[in-house]
């Protein structure tokens, strides 16, 4: 099913303005329930075959679960059928979808007993001056920031595995050239070290400088000094 709610091919028709007042006007009489959680299992025909007995349903789109989290489902359990966390579902007239989801919310879905999910709750609320393409503008917009985080994922791979493999070939080259001089007798050519750099002497701070001794071989320049003095 796509974002649209609808299955299998689609025939664009020229609308008129006949039809299009028409669309609008109905797109305006329509309201959007929120289900905030899909019970397990429960999938989109289940969902409209319960919502219409309340009322007359137009679009229901329910969002899969993560890719992820269902292979670890699919492959811990026996449950194979696709999971939903989330779902829209729009009625032809939004007062009737405000009654519904005031009197569904935090209620036990109910069914013959012994059904799989008569114990469960359903979690809804009603969207005020919320329309569908609104939710087809975010499943696209959700689509295409997800592309575009892919990319920028694949491309940082590339540039680290090109990285990792030019670094693999230097210390190749490295190798093979001291295993030669090894052979020719001489000695390996080290690696230069970094130079050690000084810290920077900060604005206002001068460098200290130690005392220098001096020795005086006689008395004679100290009379000298004392006889100026006095």
């Amino acid at each position: 099913m796509n974002p649209e709610g609808f299955s299998g091919p689609q025939r664009l028709k020229t609308l008129t303005a006949e039809a299009l007042a028409k669309f609008n006007a109905a797109q305006n009489r329509a309201g959007v329930v929120y289900l905030s959680r899909i019970p397990p299992g429960m999938q989109p025909p289940k969902v409209r075959h319960l919502m219409s007995a309340y009322g007359e349903v137009g679009r229901i789109y329910l969002q899969q679960e993560d890719a992820k989290r269902a292979y670890l489902r699919r492959k811990h359990t026996s449950t194979k059928k696709p999971h939903f966390t989330e779902g829209w579902v729009e009625f032809k007239d939004k007062r009737v979808a405000r009654s519904v989801a005031e009197m569904l919310n935090a209620q036990p879905i109910g069914g013959k007993k012994g059904s799989r999910w008569r114990d469960d709750v359903w979690t809804m609320k009603y969207l005020p001056k919320f329309k569908w393409n609104m939710l087809t503008e975010q499943i696209a917009h959700e689509a295409a920031v997800h592309a575009a985080k892919l990319r920028v994922e694949l491309a940082q791979s590339k540039a680290e595995q090109s990285d990792y493999l030019k670094n693999v070939e230097l210390a190749r080259v490295l190798d093979k050239r001291a295993e030669r001089r090894r052979q020719a007798g001489k000695e390996p050519v080290e690696r230069p070290r970094p130079e050690t750099k000084r810290l920077p002497v900060e604005d206002g701070e001068r460098p200290v400088k130690k005392r220098q001794r001096v020795e005086h071989s006689d008395g004679k320049d100290l009379d000298q000094v004392l006889g100026s003095v006095f």
